[in-house]
């Protein structure tokens, strides 16, 4: 007996925030539509969940599709579930944020989507509720930015501290005091010198470091207040 017979089927949708970093700006990997509804207008990336996949297998293979990526930081962080959503059907859309390395993406794989890195800055507008969805990553990216080391991961293997300043500095929009960042970063243990300096920088060659993996994966959960806590208002 089916006991679910007389209820309303509905669709189920993942959306992806993929944020990216190029060393100056904090980008966003959009979809130019090539089919309707809305099409030749720009969107979100997505799809929709397959009856035999779990929400966060569906998120993961939308974004290897995508960027050809894995083990790539994905959160879940919102249901949006507005009766008139989309023209098209009911659809209840389930929102990721994701955060890659620009430079490790599958630019072939990206160009056969027909999508492209757009700065925040000069974002168009998205179709449905994809700019709600879009401020609300930001605003998550943000405050768990400030308490987690979750920067790492827009960030090359070896990176300079100055780079990571930059990083911070383009996701809160803000300029950071050069000498407290690197304080409280050397002071969380998470950087390893790697005996190597940076001959692209453009004064003193600066120190390249690396990740402590072992260090980030035991402590990602800790409060490390990489900036001030006026920042997370």
């Amino acid at each position: 007996m089916n006991h679910y017979a007389n209820q309303t089927r509905l669709l189920v949708a993942i959306d992806c925030i993929i944020f990216g970093f190029d060393g100056q700006e904090i980008k966003l990997l959009l979809i130019k539509r090539n089919f309707e509804p809305e099409q030749g207008k720009w969107s979100l990336m997505g799809g929709f969940v397959k009856e035999d996949e779990d929400l966060d297998v569906s998120a993961s293979r939308i974004l290897y599709e995508l960027t050809g990526l894995t083990n790539i930081y994905v959160e879940q962080v919102q249901i949006f579930g507005n009766v008139r959503r989309d023209p098209v059907e009911r659809t209840l859309s389930v929102m990721y944020f994701a955060l890659i390395n620009i430079a490790d993406h599958d630019t072939d794989a990206v160009r056969s989507h027909n999508a492209s890195w757009i700065s925040l800055s000069q974002k168009p507008n998205l179709i449905f509720d994809h700019d709600e969805m879009v401020a609300i990553a930001m605003d998550r990216l943000r405050y768990k930015a400030a308490l987690h080391p979750l920067g790492f991961e827009l960030l090359p293997e070896k990176f300079t501290i100055p780079q990571l300043q930059k990083l911070y500095e383009a996701v809160y929009n803000i300029p950071l005091d050069r000498r407290n960042f690197s304080r409280k970063l050397l002071s969380t243990g998470l950087l390893q010198e790697t005996g190597e300096k940076d001959e692209n920088s453009a004064t003193k060659k600066a120190m390249l470091y690396r990740l402590n993996q072992d260090r980030y994966q035991s402590r990602f959960n800790a409060f490390w207040n990489f900036v001030p806590d006026s920042m997370l208002v």
